[in-house]
């Protein structure tokens, strides 16, 4: 959370939104094969849990999705929507750091 912190609050070309992949260095378990976050919609939980607004102001909330090094492939070369419909077709279960890649 720290270094995505960081990127984040840093100058606006190193900002993160939503489609961006960071990698983490090593997996996100000692024996996930997911090595880098996807910054992500909060797909599960709904649209209405994306915006958070109150009286002079909001907050945008997205979540960091583990991912593998060649689903990260497949996003830069087939598209966001394309990994994304895949997730869902073969209905990952993204809390589980032993998942196989889906690509």
């Amino acid at each position: 959370m720290t270094m995505n912190a960081y990127y984040h609050a840093g100058p606006p070309h190193q900002r993160l939104d939503h489609g961006h992949v960071v990698p983490i260095g090593r997996p996100w378990f000692a024996d996930s094969v997911c090595d880098r976050y996807l910054i992500s919609l909060p797909y599960p939980f709904g649209p209405d849990f994306e915006v958070c607004a109150w009286d002079g102001g909001h907050a945008r909330i997205l979540w960091l999705l583990p991912i593998t090094s060649a689903e990260r492939d497949l996003i830069m070369n087939a598209g966001l929507e394309a990994f994304e419909s895949l997730l869902e077709e073969k209905r990952v279960d993204y809390t589980d750091p032993h998942r196989s890649s889906v690509a």
